[in-house]
């Protein structure tokens, strides 16, 4: 009987730790970054980073720290690689899956605004300088099986917005106190869109849908890293847990 009751408070430390600790802000090397549980990735805390550090360090600065990084991006290959498919005389030229990134990816006015290209290239510059303390940035995945229109809740930014800012289609993104610069908008996920290689999954945080544009569109670019940066802690879960043992200690100890 007692043996039931340990158990019991074992299984209500589990379900505690994920009601309680699926979004937990914390710092590493000096920067917000806020872990999600649920989804097991890491955000950074500003989601409109490249907006911040174009108006802090300048449009150019980081648009050429940017392109150094990563001159290129290799995708399926589509008609934005370049004029390659016109015919040569006997010779075809088909595309060649390899983009050139530019100032053009960027927009200098409406600040971190970027092509899905710009998108990709910046998460990759981001590892270069081990950002936080990671260097496995990407965009935000699109989940396994990606499908149109909203509740996406396979996706990152699905489960985000829907199962942890608790909001509901057809409003805003929540002004959460985890994050901040959130942007009623588009923002880019890692994936292309499989049917059109020109093509690659977005999410709108204007009312929760999930679709696709052109990689030439301008949306904004909100990164994440697999796992846990640094460990953070669930105090209420960790005391849950310690009581729960504590009590199997003694439970043996009368047995013995």
């Amino acid at each position: 009987m007692r043996f039931n009751y340990i158990a019991i408070a074992l299984s209500l430390t589990v379900s505690t730790f994920d009601a309680q600790a699926s979004l937990v802000s914390f710092t590493s090397n000096g920067v917000d970054l806020v872990y999600s549980s649920i989804n097991n990735v890491t955000w950074t805390a500003d989601a409109n980073l490249l907006g911040t550090m174009i108006s802090d360090q300048g449009y150019s600065n980081v648009v050429n720290a940017i392109i150094a990084a990563s001159p290129t991006i290799h995708d399926t290959p589509n008609y934005y690689d370049g004029a390659k498919n016109n015919a040569d005389g006997a010779n075809y030229r088909p595309y060649s899956g390899v983009y050139t990134i530019s100032f053009g990816d960027f927009n200098s006015y409406e600040l971190g605004v970027t092509s899905w290209f710009g998108a990709k290239a910046f998460a990759i510059y981001l590892n270069s300088i081990n950002y936080a303390g990671s260097n496995i940035w990407t965009l935000p995945s699109v989940g396994a099986n990606p499908q149109f229109g909203y509740n996406q809740i396979d996706s990152d930014f699905g489960s985000l917005f829907y199962r942890e800012l608790s909001t509901n289609a057809g409003n805003n993104i929540a002004e959460n106190s985890n994050f901040n610069n959130e942007q009623a908008s588009e923002y880019w996920l890692d994936t292309e869109y499989e049917p059109f290689a020109y093509a690659a999954w977005y999410f709108s945080t204007k009312d929760g849908s999930q679709f696709y544009y052109p990689k030439d569109y301008i949306g904004y670019a909100w990164v994440t890293s697999p796992g846990n940066i640094a460990v953070v802690p669930a105090p209420s879960a960790i005391w849950m847990m310690g009581i729960s043992l504590l009590g199997l200690f003694n439970l043996w100890r009368r047995k013995q």
